[in-house]
């Protein structure tokens, strides 16, 4: 079961605008939906009660792992639900231990992700517990949270510039901070999280970035960012350390299908606006508009003004469905399975 929240989303603008709590709760209500049977299907206005609980969840988004990971973990203890919880920064900064556990000479960790993973400090804090826990050097880690990235990648309305410019812009911006913070050590950039699960889509443009501002040249002649940046970097796409870690959960867990049996089937959700909410303000493309999607405020459990129903992948935005096809064939074939399905 996938649950997509794209009516609330991007997550990572919601702490920029002070509503991390209300961000909280809606991360909340992801998980009460994963882990119940309450579903909407398109077109019907009463909800029905056919979609099988999960069995584990996998808080596939970095800035609703940093944010809410403690809180669903809390929400499953008080119900005395006994299943797995995976989250993308901690397997993530656990990634980070293996591809640096070898590094013989001190070497500096950058985060790019979006600005709410990056207030939130959680890939600094796993990071120096994954190491610290394995008995290994903690490294040094600079971040910098993009707030266009993402938007950029997905080809969302508002967001103009290439994805070669904003990456360029980006990675820039992250190593002035780093060059200009004398709290850290001047040593060479080697690993790069991506922090953001949009961003192992633009890693051959994330890498670009890095290389051309390693090899610029100022106007004295000289390369100001050559010493901060290594000749080769190694880049952590926390999705597939998370992939490793829901297999092993599983497997420990004795939730896995038998090998011999007959696989399920996908679904998956999309939260949509509720137009039927009282209150509810929509753009010209039927979308909660930017004033009242991060306008809300926190305690209002009762408030519906989005549903989750079935993905028409069809119905998705042109850009967002070429980035499907382009960059994610598996997933687009396993969407229209889908889809196609009763």
């Amino acid at each position: 079961v996938y649950l997509g929240d794209q009516a609330n989303m991007p997550y990572g603008n919601y702490d920029s605008v002070g509503k991390d709590g209300y961000l909280r709760e809606l991360i909340l209500k992801d998980a009460t939906f994963l882990l119940g049977r309450r579903r909407f299907q398109r077109s019907e206005t009463e909800p029905r009660l056919n979609k099988p609980p999960v069995k584990a969840i996998v808080i596939a988004c970095n800035t609703a792992t940093a944010a809410g990971l403690e809180d669903i973990q809390q929400l499953l203890h008080e119900y005395q639900i006994a299943i797995p919880v995976i989250g993308v920064v901690a397997a993530g900064s656990r990634g980070v231990l293996q591809v640096t556990g070898s590094d013989r000479e001190p070497a500096t960790v950058a985060v790019l992700a979006t600005v709410g993973t990056c207030s939130t400090g959680a890939y600094p804090r796993w990071i120096g517990r994954t190491h610290g826990l394995a008995g290994r050097r903690v490294p040094q880690v600079v971040q910098f949270g993009s707030a266009r990235m993402a938007g950029v990648i997905e080809g969302s309305p508002g967001f103009t510039e290439s994805i070669a410019d904003r990456t360029a812009m980006d990675v820039k911006s992250l190593v002035e901070q780093y060059r200009e913070n004398t709290d850290l050590q001047p040593q060479p950039i080697r690993t790069v999280v991506l922090g953001c699960t949009h961003f192992p889509l633009a890693q051959a443009e994330i890498n670009d970035a890095f290389q051309q501002l390693r090899t610029t040249v100022d106007a004295e002649g000289k390369k100001p960012y050559a010493s901060l940046i290594a000749a080769e970097l190694t880049f952590v796409d926390p999705a597939e350390w998370t992939a490793r870690e829901l297999f092993h959960a599983l497997a420990q867990g004795r939730l896995r299908n038998p090998e011999s049996g007959a696989t399920g089937n996908d679904m998956f959700f999309l939260s949509v606006p509720n137009p039927a909410s009282p209150g509810i303000e929509l753009d010209d493309s039927g979308g909660l508009t930017s004033d009242y999607k991060y306008g809300r405020e926190a305690g209002h459990w009762d408030l519906e003004d989005t549903r989750n129903e079935p993905l028409d992948p069809h119905a998705l935005p042109p850009a967002t469905l070429r980035l499907i096809q382009d960059k994610l064939p598996a997933v687009w074939q396993r969407l229209q399975q889908a889809s196609a399905a009763p």
